[in-house]
């Protein structure tokens, strides 16, 4: 039930003072026509409502959650403590910088650091997330062709492999997106790029690893290829967390970088944010940085904005407390830590993968990162039973599913990320539970096409869902 249809007039759950000053009404054109529903409830119904909803949720605290491309894993708590802290709550975008001194050397810290971990000269912490990050990204590229005269740079190159915002933001900062397909090993098809390259490119767009899991082995020929032809290259850093600590874009050639800090750097992913999707840049892009970077000034921080700012992405800093858990995490894990926590993705993805290949159809059989596609058209022709079914079979057993049908370049594709926070325990159960599913859909492929059926919510019309959606709760007039 709704807490609407729990409401019951007349109950509530606290008394207010009476108001002590006089009570202004806005005038009759401004004041409302109809009386404001909230729902009436007593502290106790409510707080049991609430309870409720959440034994219904599925969360990384729940179990194991292998959202591909999402990076769904287990946060340590103390970097929500850090975070709490009053002396990073209690202030405010507008106070004199001798007055926040700690904060502007959170941003400081954080900048080397992650400037470090990419390769990059330089960062701002001012986009929202991911995808606010490419468009910024993308922002800074059209700069920096403009400053140059150099206008007729009209195209994004985007491979099929990259992630589904990539060619959004690329549309969003005005350019046409060129989409190239993908060589046979999964990578980006060079004979493509480079037919694909020339005056008017802007820069190519490249997800690494990208959305099968695999890292590109021509990488070094890719920005080449690129920057041969006057374009700049842009890295995808969504998936930073399979290659931290151990390889840097900015030595691979990219010249700007979004990261993901809710992703790979210790923020809880999912449930509407908030986010913080930081872009880092070579020194010739640094003219451009959206706001304003830290920079020391006669013994003290101080806030300095770009010479040439592309301008404001967002208010004031960011989302400023999302990069205080970054920088926790990354002082608790230490230079030792950052890519020993990328080598354990990598190796719960190939150990999980190698567990399942002799009955799944991996999308491409081979080392992957932190990662994995597989494939279940086979299955679905021999059985009748779809990606969708297995997902469905694992909300039966307490697993979240993975990411279906993504990327599109795989038929009933299902993306397993099983992340580094993941024990060989839960690993090996996991797999266990997919092998099940495997052999039921063989055997018994009518348990699957009805599953869930232990799941508050049984098996829903997704596309009446789709179709005819219900946004709202529609009150009695």
């Amino acid at each position: 039930m709704l807490v609407f249809e729990k409401s019951r007039a007349g109950r509530g759950m606290s008394m207010l003072p009476a108001c002590d000053v006089e009570i202004k009404k806005p005038s009759e054109k401004d004041a409302r026509q109809k009386e404001l529903h909230l729902p009436q409830m007593s502290e106790n119904d409510l707080s049991r409502h609430y309870t409720e909803l959440a034994k219904k949720s599925h969360g990384v605290n729940d179990g194991f959650y292998p959202l591909g491309s999402c990076t769904m894993k287990y946060n340590p708590k103390i970097n929500e403590d850090m975070a709490a802290l009053p002396g990073f709550t209690q202030i405010h975008p507008l106070q004199p910088e001798h007055s926040v001194q700690g904060c502007l050397e959170v941003l400081k810290k954080s900048e080397e650091y992650l400037c470090e971990i990419t390769g990059m000269d330089g960062m701002t912490f001012q986009p929202a997330a991911g995808a606010h990050g490419e468009f910024t990204g993308l922002m800074l590229i059209k700069a920096y062709h403009e400053s140059r005269g150099d206008e007729k740079r009209t195209k994004i190159i985007v491979p099929d492999s990259a992630h589904g915002t990539n060619p959004a933001s690329a549309a969003m900062a005005g350019y046409k997106v060129v989409s190239i397909a993908s060589a046979p090993d999964g990578g980006v098809d060079l004979e493509g790029l480079k037919a694909a390259c020339g005056e008017d490119t802007a820069g190519l767009m490249l997800t690494n690893p990208n959305t099968v899991g695999l890292f590109d082995k021509n990488i070094l020929k890719i920005t080449e290829i690129v920057h041969e032809c006057g374009g700049l290259c842009y890295y995808d850093g969504a998936n930073l967390n399979a290659v931290m600590g151990t390889v840097r874009p900015g030595d691979m050639g990219f010249d700007v970088i979004h990261l993901n800090l809710h992703k790979t750097f210790s923020t809880p992913h999912g449930g509407g944010g908030p986010g913080s999707g930081p872009v880092g840049c070579k020194s010739m892009l640094l003219q451009f940085l959206p706001s304003y970077r830290v920079v020391e000034k006669e013994g003290a921080l101080a806030m300095e904005k770009a010479e040439h700012s592309i301008g404001e992405m967002k208010e004031f800093y960011g989302n400023f407390l999302v990069v205080v858990k970054a920088l926790t995490y990354l002082m608790t894990l230490g230079k030792e830590g950052i890519p020993e926590a990328s080598q354990n993705a990598v190796l719960n993805a190939n150990y999980m993968m190698n567990k399942l290949k002799d009955l799944y159809t991996m999308a491409y059989d081979e080392v992957c990162m932190h990662e994995f596609v597989m494939s279940l058209e086979d299955l679905k022709k021999k059985a009748g039973v779809s990606a969708m079914d297995i997902a469905k079979g694992l909300l039966d057993n307490g697993i979240h599913p993975p990411t279906m049908y993504f990327p599109l370049i795989v038929h009933e594709a299902l993306m397993v990320e099983p992340t580094e926070t993941e024990s060989k325990e839960v690993l090996d159960h996991a797999i266990e539970v997919f092998r099940k599913l495997y052999n039921d859909a063989l055997e018994n492929p009518e348990s699957l096409l009805q599953a869930p059926v232990t799941t508050p919510v049984t098996r829903m019309d997704e596309v009446e869902a789709a179709r005819h959606p219900v946004l709202k709760y529609e009150f009695e007039s």
